[in-house]
């Protein structure tokens, strides 16, 4: 179990009705989504000194969070459990094992459609469906159109350059349109078919489908009926599963505001294709006395102007609906409605809605008096105020690099009791001896506080080095030399094996070396800033050494320079398909001439 996981004040503010649990790592990847008659009593089953069995408490070691819906019964906790496990496919889960902006399902306006994740603003160029819940559902939704009816999902750089099918052709997850393996018109009612699915119309799919499969045996084309038949069994697996109680193929966004005791909580609750996605509490920002109403409103206007808007939209209070249903059918491609809810379904999924609000509302206050808490406990340790300051910033700087190369260092922020990251920053590390930490925090850390020697940037109260004292001696003289030795300066050096728990803090004070216990909430909160420091620093150096990588190969060869890597690059999609154009096709690239494209040829091959 994570050491900043409070099981006590997880278990005191856990609700006693039924409901579905999803377990998440430090990462927050679900490990485990299970239902529950009694949540509290069920979580607190897990939280024991002794577990039913070795693998449950290998899980139990792992959870770092816990995030619950509330249901009206355990059957509909049951079908909720299912639909979540089917989509997120959790680590932990050993039964219906068949099978977070919003990611969307995109299909392309290209000649032949490509089908596709997306997260972004959404545009003419395509169609998309969605919004979805989590980049997890969008990706088996999209493996199984894929199946049903084997759209191409590779880039136009590299469809446009195959010569000859690709892997997902031969194990029938495409149908080789790149090289016209399918007509042009028989690809198309693929895609109608697929985005029918997607709309919640399987029925109709069905009906379609089966007629096309009829007139194909009637053709004595016994292999293509096969295929629609194929399809036919496909859909009505996909159909067969249970759904939360709606109607099938319903569409209907539910977004309730709820405020209790001044935090104030929006509550966007999914459902595309009669399946329950799951809930999407958020906590708007500069919220400060405003009304439950006004959230709601300024909800519907800043989500759907850049989110498809579904056919029916419930609220749990009065809006002046003659402006928003005008503005959204302005939006929509399609008529619209926002609608208080009246008839008892209606009334059920709001009411769902409101109570899962309620419980984020909980959970929060619990977390942010956790998260006081902590802080009071690290200005005890520290003897610096951290608690009665609203400005109180704390920066945590690490660097991250493998022997040397592709130096990535990282500074994370923690203010008002949370991790901001729209504050985070990436510095690349250059003009340094390869592996010299010293000179890379002390790099970095000049550059990230010259703006705050000029004036032109907050001072944080405290700054914390992922490191011993070498590391901590760089950052303090690189603060003494822009002025700033005032800052109090804390390094966590890691313990025997790495092991969490057993950190040293090192002082720049001239106090020395402290360790806390292991159970100390001030261990805690460090632990949490100096971990999600090392995450950033590791993603940032992870994605420069790829990009690294990626272009090597080329700029290993003779006459390669940028310009041309770049066309190449522009012209094929990657290196891949690169790699899998030939001699004809990179002579046809600007800049590229047939002997050059003969020694790209020989130096990939």
């Amino acid at each position: 179990m994570s050491e900043s996981l409070d099981t006590k004040s997880l278990l005191a503010g856990m609700s006693e009705l039924p409901g579905v649990y999803r377990m998440l790592d430090s990462l927050g990847r679900v490990l485990y989504v299970g239902k529950a008659k009694n949540l509290r009593k069920r979580l607190a089953s897990y939280f024991r000194a002794t577990q039913s069995s070795p693998r449950i408490a290998l899980m139990v070691s792992q959870v770092a969070s816990v995030e619950t819906t509330v249901t009206r019964s355990e059957a509909e906790a049951l079908l909720l459990e299912n639909n979540l496990i089917k989509s997120l496919s959790p680590r932990y889960n050993i039964l219906f094992r068949d099978d977070k902006s919003y990611p969307y399902i995109m299909l392309t306006h290209d000649r032949f459609a490509r089908l596709g994740f997306f997260r972004g603003v959404t545009d003419r160029r395509a169609d998309y469906f969605g919004p979805f819940p989590s980049a997890v559902a969008v990706r088996e939704s999209i493996k199984l159109l894929q199946r049903m009816f084997r759209l191409r999902t590779c880039e136009n750089g590299v469809f446009n350059n195959r010569s000859r099918p690709c892997l997902l052709y031969q194990i029938k997850r495409c149908s080789g349109p790149c090289v016209g393996e399918i007509e042009q018109a028989a690809y198309a009612l693929d895609v109608q078919m697929a985005a029918m699915f997607l709309q919640g119309r399987q029925q109709e799919v069905i009906r379609g489908l089966s007629a096309a499969m009829d007139q194909a045996a009637a053709g004595l084309a016994f292999e293509q009926a096969a295929i629609y038949r194929d399809q036919i069994q496909s859909l009505r697996q996909v159909q067969d599963r249970q759904y939360v109680e709606t109607a099938r193929g319903a569409e209907i966004d539910v977004i309730v505001a709820v405020e209790e005791g001044g935090v104030l909580c929006v509550n966007l609750a999914m459902i595309r294709g009669g399946r329950h996605l799951g809930d999407r509490p958020q906590f708007p920002a500069n919220s400060a006395d405003s009304l439950p109403c006004e959230a709601l409103l300024a909800f519907l206007y800043q989500h759907y102007s850049v989110h498809p808007v579904p056919a029916r939209i419930l609220v749990n209070l009065p809006l002046p609906d003659h402006e928003v249903n005008d503005w959204l059918n302005a939006m929509a491609t399609r008529t619209t409605r926002v609608l208080e809810a009246r008839l008892t379904e209606q009334r059920v999924w709001v009411a769902m809605a409101e109570q899962n609000a309620r419980l984020a509302i909980a959970a929060r206050r619990s977390v942010s008096g956790r998260q006081v808490e902590r802080l009071q406990a690290l200005a005890e340790v520290l003897q610096i105020d951290l608690v009665d300051r609203k400005d109180a910033r704390i920066d945590c700087f690490d660097i991250s690099h493998t022997q040397g190369t592709a130096t990535v260092a990282a500074c994370v922020v923690y203010r008002e009791g949370e991790m901001r990251r729209s504050e985070y920053r990436r510095f690349n590390i250059r003009d340094i001896s390869p592996g010299d930490d010293y000179a890379a925090m002390r790099q970095v850390v000049h550059r990230r506080y010259e703006r705050v020697a000029a004036g032109e940037a907050a001072e944080p109260v405290l700054v914390i080095i992922d490191g011993g004292a070498g590391q901590v001696a760089a950052a303090a003289n690189a603060l003494a030399e822009l002025g700033l030795s005032h800052l109090f300066v804390l390094g966590v050096a890691k313990g025997e094996a790495r092991k969490p728990g057993l950190e040293t803090l090192v002082f720049t004070d001239g106090r020395p070396p402290l360790s806390l216990p292991p159970e100390n909430p001030a261990l805690h909160l460090i632990q949490e800033i100096r971990d999600e420091a090392h995450r950033f620093a590791v993603s940032g150096h992870r994605a420069t050494r790829s990009r690294t990588a990626r272009s090597s190969r080329l700029d290993e060869i003779a006459g390669i320079g940028p310009g041309r890597r770049k066309a190449l690059i522009s012209r094929f999609g990657g290196l891949p398909g690169v790699c899998a154009a030939g001699v004809d096709q990179l002579a046809a690239v600007p800049g590229i001439s047939r002997q050059l494209a003969e020694k790209i040829y020989a130096a990939l091959h």
